[in-house]
């Protein structure tokens, strides 16, 4: 079962609902670009993903590229946290080092009032 996903705009925010599996780095970048265009089409910089009920497949290799892949196409402006299932994401420290690494803003974490908060946070307050 490929990536499903739902978007809701709420204020500054961009809620992003994912299920499903993710079958290869194509449908990884694919659910990436899809987020991606609704965020700008709204004019909203904070994105808060909800993956809890996604399976993450992706090797180490591909998951670098995927990585990799959204620092190059997501604004520097933009503020982006994935909340995903305990245990269940063997790469997301490594997914959310190389992104930063790269000038992205963007936390994995797993508990979603705490990435509500983060996301939400001013910058100018670090």
């Amino acid at each position: 079962m490929a990536i499903t996903y739902q978007f809701e705009v709420q204020g500054e925010l961009l809620l992003v609902t994912a299920s499903g599996k993710d079958e290869g780095l194509d449908d990884v970048k694919q659910y990436g670009r899809a987020v991606l265009e609704c965020a700008l089409a709204n004019a909203v910089t904070r994105v808060l993903c909800d993956e809890r009920k996604l399976e993450y497949a992706l090797d180490l290799l591909s998951t670098f590229e995927s990585a990799k892949y959204m620092a190059e196409i997501v604004p520097k402006v933009a503020r982006v946290a994935i909340v995903c299932k305990p245990g269940k994401a063997p790469h997301a420290d490594f997914w959310e080092t190389v992104a930063v690494n790269r000038g992205l803003q963007f936390r994995m974490m797993t508990d979603l009032a705490e990435a509500t908060t983060w996301v939400l946070q001013d910058d100018r307050n670090r």
